[in-house]
């Protein structure tokens, strides 16, 4: 897994965003993080070492514009040279996540067509209305790879219409981290997981957040612990 992040920068645009961890480590710089701007790491993605190898290695997952959205208006007059790069690039699989899906007609290249073989297009939705609002685009538009990302997850979310469609190959579910992150519940993750399964739907329990409730009780859990005890909860899903 790599990540690339070819401007950094955002705004604000939903209940998910209130404790976004990007706007909580800039602030540890005093670092403006409303500011959108091109990072050193904008070509990384062609970029070399001296012996000729690239620094993203053949076969690789590249998160793409994790602090940032890559539909984000300011990156409009930098996008296509980064989509001329995913089309060069063949050999990386390109994972793009936004809450900014209704710009999607806008921000894709002019050979786009049905969409790249090598992107995933993930649209998150942290509660119903963000679900009822972006998912029905997510499935509409012309796009070959789509998941679902329901991070920070805020409440209990019915998607089971979506998944019926047959569209979205994978479905990530994760309660909010930071010191002032909002309660996860179990039950909803589990919810969600049964909507997985009952439409054969890939299922990943990413990170239970630092404030979580389970079988009627409250548990505050370290960042570094966050990720292991969803793992330890073995819920993931595969496709059969």
């Amino acid at each position: 897994m790599a990540i690339w992040n070819p401007w950094h920068g955002c705004h604000k645009k939903s209940a998910g965003c209130l404790n976004c961890y990007m706007f909580r480590r800039d602030a540890m710089y005093d670092k403006d993080s409303t500011k959108v701007m091109k990072t050193k790491d904008f070509n990384l993605g062609i970029k070399k070492h001296k012996d000729g190898t690239y620094f993203i290695p053949s076969g690789e997952v590249v998160y793409t514009c994790m602090t940032s959205d890559f539909f984000i208006e300011e990156a409009d007059n930098w996008r296509n040279d980064i989509w001329q790069i995913i089309k060069y690039r063949k050999d990386l699989n390109f994972v793009i996540i936004t809450k900014r899906i209704e710009r999607f007609l806008e921000c894709i290249p002019d050979d786009w067509n049905d969409g790249y073989d090598n992107v995933t297009i993930c649209a998150t939705c942290e509660n119903q209305q963000m679900a009822d609002e972006r998912l029905p685009l997510l499935l509409k538009y012309p796009i070959k790879h789509r998941e679902i990302i329901e991070e920070p997850m805020l409440e209990q979310i019915d998607i089971l219409k979506y998944l019926k469609s047959g569209k979205i190959e994978h479905v990530t579910c994760g309660g909010e981290s930071g010191e002032k992150a909002r309660e996860c519940h179990y039950e909803w993750i589990l919810n969600t997981r049964e909507q997985c399964i009952k439409t054969n739907t890939s299922f990943y329990f990413k990170q239970t957040g630092a404030n979580f409730y389970k079988n009627g009780k409250h548990y505050s859990i370290k960042r570094y612990n966050q990720m292991t005890q969803a793992k330890k909860a073995n819920i993931n899903y595969l496709k059969k």
